[in-house]
């Protein structure tokens, strides 16, 4: 009897974790499909969207361009280190470009905006919802979706696709100059393998990536910030979910995204 018992609280609370599971997914998805139809609806605050598009898009180049500069050169390390027990050491150019651009420059990209952006737009909204802003804004006829998450959603998504093309850029660039200067490749030979291997729908499906990427990232702090719990505490935990919470959610849809771009 003990045993059945024991099984029992075990298959419970197992049961428990999946309704919980589940009811927070619905809820994120309610709160996604309120934020997307703010966007056809007036009035449009340009003031605040200008401002988030400088705090989320200008102000991560620097560790986005970091990022991509050192991952394209180590890259360029491993792929030669890689290819040179096949001979195969001149694919290095083009490995080293189509891996930037289809992956690496997305998802790196996007996981360091998601640790520098998505904690700072859920701690900020986290706080507004403390000091009860969020519930004076209500208060004042300020609809809190339209002013606070919609600016916020919207920079993200059209700032990270610039941030991942600029990142594509210095990444290949970071490749380029330890293939010149550390492995005596020639510099032109280097330039036009990369040229001659990147196509069209690589560009595209990076750019694409980044920008559901965006989403993600503004959607997880604004959803944890909203809904965030009173107190310091609430505030760090909200926080602490939308890093984890995008992180997951980006990796998680990269995968399905490259499915759907190069399955065939």
């Amino acid at each position: 009897m003990t045993a059945l018992l024991w099984i029992d609280h075990f298959l419970a609370s197992i049961g428990r974790s999946v309704l919980a599971l589940l009811a927070s997914i619905g809820r994120i998805a309610v709160f996604a499909a309120l934020a997307v139809s703010h966007l056809a609806r007036l009035p449009f605050y340009a003031r605040e969207f200008g401002q988030q598009l400088l705090q989320i898009g200008y102000f991560s180049l620097p560790v986005v361009g970091l990022t991509a500069l050192f991952t394209g050169g180590a890259l360029a390390l491993q792929i030669y280190s890689g290819g040179a027990r096949f001979n195969a050491e001149a694919v290095v150019p083009s490995v080293v470009a189509i891996a930037m651009v289809r992956e690496l420059g997305p998802v790196l990209g996007g996981l360091m905006v998601a640790g520098r952006v998505s904690s700072s737009i859920a701690a900020e909204l986290g706080t507004m919802r403390v000091t009860e802003q969020i519930d004076a804004l209500t208060t004042l006829s300020t609809n809190p979706m339209k002013y606070l998450v919609v600016p916020r959603v919207l920079a993200a998504t059209l700032a990270m696709p610039i941030l991942a093309f600029i990142g594509d850029v210095i990444g290949i660039m970071g490749g380029f100059l330890v293939g010149t200067q550390r492995l005596q490749f020639n510099a032109a030979t280097y330039i036009n393998n990369t040229w001659d291997f990147l196509e069209f729908e690589d560009i595209f499906s990076g750019l694409v990536k980044a920008a559901v990427f965006g989403f993600i990232v503004a959607l997880m702090g604004c959803y944890h910030g909203y809904h965030s719990g009173r107190g310091a505490q609430g505030v760090g935990r909200a926080t602490t979910n939308a890093v984890v919470s995008a992180s997951v959610l980006i990796l998680a849809s990269n995968y399905l995204l490259t499915e759907l771009f190069f399955s065939s």
